[in-house]
């Protein structure tokens, strides 16, 4: 079911020669250290999750951010142990998980049917195996900033389990931007061909 997305300094003293050093700087200022309870709780935007990206694509960066990246246990997903604990809904973690358009933290919560009640999630996927629910908290009209296309910015928190986390539960939210849905033809026009509708731009991962 889907819910309706200082090693620095030390490089820069290696290649430093007397000219590079009288010339003026132009860096521009370093950027702010990402709000991880923030993201994980949804309580940011698309915008601000776009700097994830370059953070947990560079383990210089994510270390600089507080992330030690960890080897990967889940091929869907990247982990990582934080420099320093922080607490989401109400449960301490010092690990970290990113996937795609998510970013989630990893509980100590072996069962998280009482979590999903308590923020009020739709259940998507209760078995034995696989536990997942979310519910949709943001969803609103932006414009693409590099297109000046009409899109959707959707905010999905969720919960789910994983095999290779037993006794754990991830939860976080889910950044995406989408297409607005077609207007729906009336009643005596042919439906479109399959597949002319566009797909949307970022989808949340499904179950693992």
């Amino acid at each position: 079911m889907t819910f309706a997305r200082p090693a620095c300094l030390c490089l820069l003293a290696l290649f430093s020669t007397p000219a590079l050093a009288a010339a003026p700087t132009t860096a521009g200022p370093a950027a702010a250290p990402l709000d991880l309870a923030a993201l994980i709780e949804c309580r940011q935007r698309v915008a601000d999750y776009d700097a994830v990206a370059p953070v947990v694509a560079d383990p210089l960066k994510a270390v600089a951010n507080g992330m030690q990246p960890l080897p990967q246990n889940n091929q869907f997903m990247s982990e990582y142990r934080l420099a320093t604990p922080l607490t989401v809904f109400g449960q301490r973690t010092e690990y970290v998980a990113v996937s795609g358009a998510s970013i989630m933290a990893i509980l100590d919560v072996a069962d998280p049917r009482p979590m999903a009640r308590t923020l009020a999630l739709e259940d998507g996927v209760d078995n034995p195996d696989k536990f997942m629910a979310g519910r949709e908290v943001v969803s609103r009209d932006v414009t693409d900033p590099r297109t000046g296309e009409p899109m959707i910015e959707s905010i999905i928190l969720s919960l789910s389990t994983v095999k290779t986390h037993p006794g754990k539960t991830l939860a976080g939210c889910t950044y995406s931007l989408d297409l607005p849905a077609e207007e729906e033809a009336p009643a005596d026009t042919p439906a479109p061909p399959a597949g002319t509708l566009p797909p949307s731009v970022n989808t949340p991962p499904g179950g693992r």
